[in-house]
């Protein structure tokens, strides 16, 4: 079933009436050629709720649909990530958000790093946010979340980290991380609770800078480890995304 964001003023729950303006509108008509009656599912972007709507009429700026019911328990994960990406070279930033869209997670936060190959100017990276933010709208189209994870504007590793003090658990994987930190990583995933706040540390191709591991250890973030195996800047989220998953999906 096709799913589509909208607007909170555009879902009315007394008159159960819903109606898609915009591109979606000539997607719906021209290019998925749906037709009166057909479902779809509906979502405002923000309170993670599903509206299962059917197609009433459409001309060529107006969809409008009849709501059918609420689901309320929708597809997010029980608790809320933020990612904070160190930035990477070419498109690999639009992978990484794309795959972590779908894995489930709230917020990503590109972070000029020490190591970092990419410098985005102000100007070229307001275009880049933006670009950013329609990518993870379509990801989250496809993998029918119920928000739009937000993609935030680039900042400074020590604003990062300043910023990641308002949640429960901060997370950064470290390859030079201790031997036993398996153990403390396996630890801290399976200690996960429902509503909590968790924001992950990834750097960017050439890894955190040592004052960069300094400042985030005396800053009580949690060090851990993904493994023997040196893993990707792209790859490293995604893993995250999937212990993240495996370790509180289902636990609400």
């Amino acid at each position: 079933m096709y799913q589509f964001f909208v607007e909170e003023s555009q879902i009315n729950i007394e008159t159960k009436r819903v109606f898609i303006e915009g591109p979606d509108v000539n997607h719906i008509k021209n290019v998925l050629r749906m037709k009166p009656g057909e479902e779809v599912n509906i979502s405002n972007g923000s309170d993670g709720k599903e509206y299962r709507c059917a197609i009433l009429d459409m001309n060529d700026s107006v969809v409008n649909l009849e709501l059918r019911f609420i689901k309320e328990d929708g597809n997010e994960l029980p608790v809320d990530v933020t990612l904070y990406q160190g930035l990477p070279k070419a498109d690999k930033m639009e992978l990484i958000i794309q795959k972590c869209v779908e894995l489930g997670v709230k917020r990503i936060v590109p972070v000029a790093m020490k190591r970092c190959v990419v410098k985005l100017e102000e100007k070229k990276a307001s275009s880049k946010v933006s670009r950013w933010q329609s990518i993870a709208e379509a990801a989250a189209k496809q993998s029918k979340r119920g928000i739009i994870p937000e993609i935030g504007q680039v900042m400074s590793f020590g604003e990062a980290v300043s910023e990641s003090e308002k949640c429960d658990v901060r997370l950064l994987p470290y390859e030079m991380a201790d031997a036993d930190a398996m153990d403390k990583t396996r630890a801290v995933f399976s200690g996960l609770k429902p509503g909590q706040k968790v924001s992950v540390f990834i750097g960017p191709e050439g890894g955190f800078d040592d004052s960069e591991i300094e400042k985030a250890k005396n800053a009580g973030m949690e060090i851990i480890t993904l493994g023997k195996r040196i893993l990707r800047t792209e790859t490293a989220g995604m893993m995250v995304m999937s212990f993240i998953v495996f370790a509180t999906e289902g636990r609400e």
